[in-house]
C-alpha cells in the first residue's frame, strides 16, 4: 500500500477543513480525489506531504508515518501544488538543477525518467520560468517533482488553467510515469479527468462521499437520467425545477440534465407540461449518468 489514510481531520478555527477522512492509494495506481474548490483537496495533499499536522488520525506514505518519518518521506514523493511555485527568475535548467542538487543528485542520474517531458521544453533551457506559457510551467514543475525518482508522486490540481491540449498531453505524460511503477495521486476539478483514473474518492466539504473506480461510481446513479434542451435555457431550468415529478434537474453543456422521482417516467408527460409552459424545439432523450451526475446526486443528499 503506497498511500493509507485513517480518520484524518484538520480544522482551520472553526473551519472543518476535512473530516475523518480514510482511504488507501495501491502501489503503482493513479488515485484521483475529485471536488471542487474548497472541499479539503489541498489540506489533505498538505499532510500527506509533511507540509500539515492532522489534528486527529494518521497516515502513511511509502510505508512511513507522516508526522514520525517526515524526513524520510521528503526523500521519497514529489509535489506539485496547484500554484506554480518554482524560481520565476532562474531558467528551465537552472530550476532544474537547483531541484536535482537539493535531493543529492544530477538532471543526468534520472534523466531516463524526466526524458519524454524534458525533450518537450529542452529547447526553452535558457528561458525564464516566469516567461514560460502554463503548460510549459506544467510541464518543467512535474520535471522538478521527479527529479529525485520518487515512490510516490502527489499532484495537486495540476491542469487548472492550461488548455485543453497542454491537459491531454500531461495525462498521456502521467499514464507513461504509472507504467514505471510510480503511485501518483492527483486532486482535480475536472470531471473528465476523473475518468482517467483507476479508482477516484469524490470529496465536498471536507468529507469523503464515495470511492471506487470511475465506471462504478458513474454507475450508481439511482434514477434514470435524460437530455433535455429547449430554445430558452434558463426559462426551461426553472419551469423543470418547477415539476412536480422532478428529482434533480442540473445544466450541463448544451443540454439541462434531468432526473424524475418516478420508475415509470413517460417523457411525453413532461414534453406534454413544456408545451403547456409554451417552450419551443424541445428535445427529450435517455442519456448515461456520468460521474459528474452521481457526484451532484452524492453532493445533495450530503
Amino acid at each position: 500500500m503506497s498511500i493509507r489514510l485513517n480518520n484524518i481531520s484538520k480544522s482551520y478555527g472553526k473551519v472543518k477543513a476535512v473530516q475523518a477522512i480514510s482511504f488507501e492509494v495501491n502501489q503503482g495506481e493513479i488515485f484521483g480525489l475529485i471536488g471542487p474548490d474548497g472541499a479539503g483537496k489541498t489540506t489533505l495533499f498538505r499532510i500527506l506531504t509533511t507540509l500539515l499536522l492532522p489534528d486527529i488520525g494518521d497516515a502513511q506514505v511509502d510505508g512511513k508515518d507522516v508526522v514520525k518519518d517526515y524526513k524520510a518521506i521528503r526523500n521519497h514523493v514529489g509535489y506539485m501544488p496547484g500554484r506554480f511555485s518554482l524560481y520565476q527568475d532562474l531558467s528551465v535548467e537552472e530550476n532544474l538543477d537547483f531541484f536535482a542538487t537539493i535531493f543529492g543528485t544530477s538532471i543526468e542520474a534520472n534523466y531516463e525518467l524526466i526524458e519524454d517531458i524534458y525533450t518537450q521544453i529542452e529547447p526553452f533551457k535558457k528561458r525564464r520560468a516566469g516567461d514560460l506559457s502554463g503548460g510549459m510551467k506544467q510541464k518543467l514543475a512535474l520535471s522538478c517533482a521527479l527529479i529525485h525518482k520518487p515512490n510516490v508522486l502527489f499532484l495537486d490540481e495540476p491542469t487548472t488553467g492550461v488548455d485543453p491540449v497542454s491537459r491531454k498531453e500531461f495525462w498521456e505524460m502521467l499514464k507513461r510515469l504509472q507504467a514505471k511503477g510510480i503511485t501518483i495521486l492527483v486532486s482535480t476539478p475536472y470531471m473528465d479527468e476523473a475518468a482517467l483514473c483507476d479508482r477516484i474518492a469524490l470529496i465536498q466539504e471536507g468529507k469523503i462521499l464515495e470511492i471506487d473506480t470511475p465506471h462504478n461510481i458513474a454507475a450508481r446513479f439511482p434514477l434514470h437520467l435524460y437530455n433535455i434542451a429547449a430554445a430558452d435555457t434558463y426559462r426551461l431550468i426553472q419551469d423543470l425545477k418547477a415539476y412536480t415529478q422532478a428529482h434533480s434537474v442540473f445544466p450541463f453543456g448544451k443540454w439541462v440534465h434531468y432526473a424524475d422521482k418516478r420508475s415509470d417516467f413517460d417523457p411525453v408527460d413532461l414534453r406534454n407540461y413544456l408545451e403547456k409552459k409554451n417552450h419551443k424545439n424541445i428535445v427529450i432523450e435517455r442519456t448515461a449518468p456520468s460521474i459528474e451526475d452521481t457526484f451532484m446526486e452524492l453532493a445533495q443528499h450530503e
